[in-house]
C-alpha cells in the first residue's frame, strides 16, 4: 500500500463504465483473427471440441512417438552400415574423417609411387628370365 500512494504514475482512479465499454471494444477491434492465432501456433487447428483438444494433441505426439520407435527399431546396425560401405570404418570424430580420409588417400598415393620408383627395369626382368626378349615392355 504504502508503493501505490508513493508511486505517483499510478492512477487509482476509478474508470467509468463507458470508458470501460470503449476500452474493450478498442482492444476486441484489434484482436487477431483465429487463422493468424493458429499460423502462430497459439490456437490448435483442430475441429475437435475444446474439451477434447489436450487429448487428441496428446494422441498425435504418442503416435509420432511409436512411429520413431518403429523406425529406429528397423535402423540397420553400425556394423552392417559399414559393411554396405554406408558408413567409413573410422572411430575418429566425425568432424575430421574427410581430413582422414584425405590423409589416407595421400598416404595410398605416396606408397604407389614409391613402389613405381622401385619396379625392375625391363632390362633387369630379361636378365632374370621374367620377360622374353621378344616380348615389349612399356615403359613410360
Amino acid at each position: 500500500m504504502a508503493d501505490t500512494i508513493s508511486n505517483p504514475s499510478v492512477d487509482i482512479s476509478p474508470i467509468s463504465p463507458i470508458e470501460r465499454r470503449d476500452s474493450l471494444e478498442k482492444h476486441l477491434q484489434t484482436r487477431p483473427d483465429p487463422k493468424d492465432l493458429k499460423d502462430r501456433n497459439i490456437l490448435l487447428d483442430t475441429n475437435a471440441a475444446p474439451s477434447l483438444q489436450s487429448k487428441a494433441l496428446e494422441l498425435e505426439r504418442q503416435r509420432a512417438t511409436d512411429s520413431l520407435k518403429k523406425g529406429l527399431g528397423k535402423r540397420p546396425e553400425r556394423e552392417e552400415l559399414v559393411e554396405r560401405n554406408i558408413l567409413p570404418d573410422s572411430n575418429a570424430a566425425p568432424a575430421i574423417q574427410g581430413q582422414q580420409k584425405e590423409l589416407q588417400r595421400h598416404m595410398r598415393a605416396d606408397s604407389l609411387e614409391q613402389k613405381l620408383q622401385s619396379r625392375p627395369k625391363p632390362e633387369d626382368l630379361i636378365k632374370e628370365g621374367i620377360l622374353e626378349a621378344n616380348e615389349e615392355a612399356t615403359t613410360e
